[in-house]
């Protein structure tokens, strides 16, 4: 019994399965959706019940009509929205202070010294490691001077006694 259950439920999905493609077929070949169709003469008696006329631009002469005439749409007031689109459009006030060295124009030359800047710092580096070791020198230099110097005054003192 439940294979004969099983393949009734197994016909029914089929057809709807059938059905769901035929529609989709018949809509794609009309190019329309399916609410646009044009609807069968027993729907169609239906619809008309439940419908209601009403008149917008249309001023019937029949007093029955009148009465399914809709009052005239009065305009909303948007003096309101552009007041605060034309706020929201005033430019804020521009800076007063200005950055005198962003506003000056770069010299010519500026990428070029952007680019050696590392290179000069070592040699910086190594002049000044080569200026202390001549003011070293010297110094050694006039250390021996005045190590002569001070013998030969010791000696000159050495004769007067």
């Amino acid at each position: 019994m439940e294979v004969g259950r099983l393949q009734e439920e197994a016909l029914r999905r089929k057809e709807r399965l059938k059905a769901l493609r035929s529609k989709q077929l018949k809509t794609k070949e009309d190019g329309e959706p399916e609410n646009k169709h044009f609807k069968e003469e027993g729907e169609e008696e239906a619809d008309i019940k439940h419908r209601e006329i009403k008149l917008r631009n249309y001023t019937p002469e029949d007093e029955i009509l009148k009465q399914r005439q809709v009052p005239q749409a009065k305009p909303a007031s948007v003096e309101e929205k552009v007041k605060d689109q034309l706020e929201a459009a005033k430019p804020e006030p521009v800076i007063e202070e200005v950055d005198l060295a962003n506003l000056a124009p770069r010299k010519p030359d500026w990428d070029l010294k952007r680019d050696v800047a590392k290179k000069l710092e070592k040699l910086e580096k190594r002049t000044q490691r080569a200026i202390a070791e001549l003011i070293r020198e010297r110094l050694k230099g006039q250390e021996d001077d005045l190590a002569s110097a001070v013998e030969s005054a010791k000696q000159d003192d050495g004769d007067s006694d």
